[in-house]
């Protein structure tokens, strides 16, 4: 990986979503990462400029560090693909489905992998009668989130059921869709990947303990309450298993590059359950992937050179 042999790259962060502010804490980073490295990297806001600049201005290959809608969706990355510029992490199509928490749902259960179970409420299934009949079928606590968000964004934890007209009414804020999934009582815990197709590798995985489990965006990125724990303290059986079903996941959603599977351990019986899988995930202070690549021996700027190294084309890519 010579930093040369990269040309002229530009990180992309920033953009328009939901997750701007952590996009470009996280691009912040990756730009004085590969710079540190010798990388000839530019910042590049798709919020602030064309993207056919890209073209205009020579860039050899993009380093996506965008977060959410218009970044991680497949959008530029479709852009990206016409302008025949390669880009970190996955490609069009896994883009979207994994953007999409409730098509990732219905390839990992038709492929038999473990994920919560879950109602959607479409935008014209959202009257009273239909949301709180709900927890009448996942039970209570449940889960309220819109499906096309990330970092947290417009989650809720319902208890009981005059707590769920609220709920949908803040995540229809972010989505017209609404995702109602089963609670999983237990700990939460995270798993990246490096790599595509057959050299793809799980790293270690990271234990998330939150203050009273709230693992929120503010946990996430502003405070310190949060705890972390890398090695996670599970057993080597449960380990293996985790990351055996997070690549499986990666696998069968066509994942390429990085990325980083969020999951739960349900308590009464440690089995793990995927809640989702992001494609281009936080490359903040706080964030989980430079953790887990640091136990496993890989500092943040080497972290930042291998993925930029997985740069393809869907053209090109061998997933």
């Amino acid at each position: 990986m010579n930093p040369q042999d990269f040309g002229k790259v530009a990180v992309l962060f920033g953009g328009t979503s939901a997750e701007r502010e952590i996009s470009i804490m996280s691009g912040t980073g990756v730009l004085a990462a590969l710079r540190a490295r010798g990388v000839d990297a530019h910042a590049f806001d798709p919020a602030e400029r064309e993207l056919a600049e890209l073209k205009h201005e020579g860039f050899d290959r993009c380093f996506v560090v965008l977060h959410g809608r218009h970044g991680e969706d497949g959008t530029v990355q479709g852009a990206l693909e016409l302008l025949g510029i390669p880009y970190t992490g996955s490609g069009v199509m896994a883009s979207a489905v994994a953007m999409d928490k409730v098509m990732t749902k219905r390839i990992w259960q038709a492929d038999g992998l473990p994920t919560p179970r879950y109602a959607r409420l479409a935008f014209d299934q959202q009257s009273r009668e239909q949301i709180l009949a709900v927890p009448d079928v996942l039970g209570l606590p449940l889960i309220v989130k819109p499906p096309r968000e990330g970092s947290s964004i417009g989650v809720t934890k319902v208890q009981g059921y005059s707590e769920m007209e609220e709920a949908v009414a803040l995540a229809v804020r972010y989505d017209a869709d609404v995702l109602c999934e089963e609670f999983i009582e237990g700990e939460e815990v995270t798993c990246a990947v490096l790599g595509s197709g057959l050299d793809a590798v799980a790293l270690p995985v990271v234990r998330i303990a939150a203050p009273e489990g709230a693992y929120d965006y503010q946990n996430k990125y502003f405070t310190d309450d949060v705890k972390y724990h890398c090695p996670a303290g599970l057993s080597e059986a449960e380990e293996h298993e985790i990351r055996r079903i997070t690549l499986a996941a990666y696998h069968q959603l066509g994942c390429r590059g990085w990325g980083r599977a969020d999951l739960m351990i349900r308590a009464s019986d440690r089995k793990p359950f995927l809640l989702e899988m992001n494609t281009s995930p936080g490359m903040t202070t706080h964030s989980l992937v430079p953790m887990s690549a640091r136990a496993a021996g890989i500092s943040y700027e080497d972290l930042c050179l291998r993925v930029l190294a997985t740069s393809t084309l869907d053209s090109k890519a061998r997933v």
